[in-house]
């Protein structure tokens, strides 16, 4: 594959384990076109455990999932196939792992190459402030995030080609943003 060969650049959205506004970022996932999603091994789980599924996503979604130890999809970077990477929501984990440079999942492995190939990445952190509501799959449940997690968040945010998000709001309002810098920046 060659850069020429990309007829229209694509989002790239991966799902993490997290269950934090993971329903929203589903709807979120479904008004972006053309769209590819990178599942890792943990969202897979996710998905069952919060009884989603990813049929509602527009057609010609390309769904990528964690079964491949050099996580194959990543190769798309190289060659302009992404204009965008959104990761949302982002576990502690991932967030940490980003910070540190660890890339051994599918959602690591494309944020690294998406930094690699200068493609803009939103990242919407889960641990953002000393206490929190979350979805759990039976309820709402009280988390309080450890100093650790809020500092790699903050960390995250003075890395090139990366906008951190951390609500619902601020999601909405970066993948505008990022809309309407693809579509000056078309014409």
């Amino acid at each position: 594959m060659t850069k020429s060969d990309v007829e229209t650049p694509r989002y790239g959205w991966a799902l993490t384990g997290s269950g934090h506004f993971f329903k929203e970022s589903l709807t979120f996932m479904a008004e972006l076109q053309p769209l590819d999603v990178f599942v890792s091994a943990a969202a897979e789980e996710v998905l069952n455990m919060y009884k989603q599924s990813l049929d509602e996503l527009p057609p010609g979604t390309r769904v990528f999932r964690d079964r491949t130890a050099s996580a194959v999809p990543v190769g798309g970077f190289y060659y302009g196939v992404y204009h965008t990477l959104i990761i949302a929501p982002a576990t502690s984990n991932t967030v940490a792992k980003c910070v540190c440079g660890i890339s051994d999942n599918l959602a690591t492995n494309v944020y690294a190459q998406a930094g690699k190939c200068r493609v803009p990445s939103i990242v919407f952190a889960c641990d953002t402030k000393p206490e929190d509501l979350t979805e759990a799959p039976k309820d709402m449940v009280k988390v309080f995030p450890r100093r650790i997690d809020l500092e790699n968040t903050e960390r995250l945010k003075n890395f090139e080609f990366t906008t951190v998000v951390e609500s619902v709001d601020e999601l909405r309002e970066a993948l505008q943003a990022r809309r309407e810098c693809l579509t000056s920046s078309s014409s």
